[in-house]
């Protein structure tokens, strides 16, 4: 089985002068939560390469088990520094794809036509799309049958009480929640920093950086059938 993930390469947070890119445990939690399930991954971003990380969720607050995991695997890590180049990657390829979040996403993959078409692709091959945390994002310019994808659909991701508990709604391009439920999502939550991640169908949605196993565990499920 193949999941191809999806970084950001993108590093500015706004105009703020400060630096983001993915979070560490959106990546950390689902590439282990994939390798130890025995999946073939390749992880890829629009510019190839190193992903930037956003430098707030390498702290001691951000650590987890499976962050620290990452940290003492040079394997994993040889593989985050040389990811694949977006443009290159073919749905027909791959089971499934997974993106992680991060604000970074929100600039780079939310405007990207390559990102946008391909996630079309996956979608229209039957094949399952899982987004975690700001990844949902990325979804407001993609469309099946010319409608949004998650029209009438069972969402989550980021919610605006988080994006404002991090003092970030006034900085980023749009609010995930707010988003989501313009295009028509049937948006569910819960409590800031909870897990939640829902199936709707092909649509797995995670809301948040707890959530990011969840997400993965789902896309499993689905596959799996």
């Amino acid at each position: 089985m193949k999941i191809l993930m999806v970084m950001t390469s993108h590093d500015q947070l706004g105009n703020t002068g400060r630096k983001t890119g993915f979070w560490l445990e959106e990546f950390a939690a689902p590439y282990f939560t994939f390798l130890d399930a025995g999946v073939d991954i390749t992880v890829c971003s629009p510019k190839g390469g190193q992903p930037p990380v956003d430098p707030k969720s390498d702290t001691p607050e951000g650590k987890t088990v499976l962050t620290e995991r990452f940290k003492a695997d040079p394997a994993a890590q040889r593989v985050l520094a040389t990811t694949s180049v977006l443009a290159d990657m073919k749905a027909e390829d791959y089971d499934a794809v997974f993106y992680p979040g991060g604000h970074g996403p929100m600039w780079d993959l939310a405007e990207d036509p390559v990102s946008i078409a391909l996630i079309e692709r996956f979608y229209n091959l039957g094949k399952p799309v899982a987004f975690v945390c700001h990844a949902p994002g990325v979804l407001r310019h993609v469309k099946v049958d010319g409608e949004p994808l998650v029209k009438g659909k069972r969402v989550s991701g980021f919610t605006n009480s988080e994006e404002e508990a991090v003092q970030l709604t006034k900085v980023v391009p749009f609010l995930v929640e707010d988003e989501l439920k313009r295009l028509g999502g049937l948006f569910e939550k819960v409590d800031d920093w909870q897990v939640l991640s829902i199936i709707d169908g092909r649509l797995i949605t995670g809301q948040n950086p707890a959530s990011s196993k969840s997400a993965a565990q789902d896309l499993l499920k689905v596959l799996h059938g």
